[in-house]
This record gives structure tokens, C-alpha cells and sequence, in this order.
């Protein structure tokens, strides 16, 4: 393999894993509004009486464990674990 195609398939695994991580980004935040919809539309009290909430940690704990997997240190992602898990509290 040539040294610019190295070059290339390196640049592309970078880009996948910024992919990756905007993507999880996205799907975190598509998760709390719509928890937030939920509860503008039949109020607090429909997210306590549902397993909405702990459903929704789930998802977003797997969506943290797949961008960890992709990217360089699991540091990359710190704070946006810290932010998304830190809104299911």
C-alpha cells in the first residue's frame, strides 16, 4: 500500500468516527426532545407513570457505549456522556 493511501484511509477513519460521534450527538438530543414533547403534551406527571424515562437512559447508555467504541480514548466523548446522562437524572 502507498503512502497516500494510507494517508486516505487514515483521513476516512477519522472522518467515520466524527461521523459517528455528531450522529450519536444527534440521537441524544432526538431522545430528549422527545421526552420534553412528552411531557409538554400530557404533562409530568404521563413521564413518571411511564417506563419512557428509564427506557430513554438505556438507549442513551447504549448510544454512549457505541461512540466509545469508535472513538480514539473514551476520554473523546467524556463530556457529552457527562451531559446526556446527567439530563435523565
Amino acid at each position: 500500500m502507498s503512502k497516500d493511501q494510507i494517508e486516505i484511509l487514515m483521513y476516512l477513519k477519522v472522518m467515520i468516527a466524527d461521523l459517528i460521534f455528531v450522529n450519536g450527538v444527534i440521537a441524544t438530543e432526538l431522545i430528549n426532545i422527545t421526552e420534553n414533547t412528552a411531557a409538554i403534551r400530557h404533562g409530568e406527571e404521563f413521564l413518571s407513570n411511564t417506563s419512557c424515562q428509564s427506557e430513554h437512559l438505556e438507549l442513551n447508555k447504549r448510544l454512549i457505549q457505541i461512540l466509545k467504541k469508535y472513538q480514539k480514548t473514551p476520554d473523546a466523548i467524556a463530556s457529552l456522556e457527562e451531559h446526556v446522562l446527567k439530563h435523565l437524572k
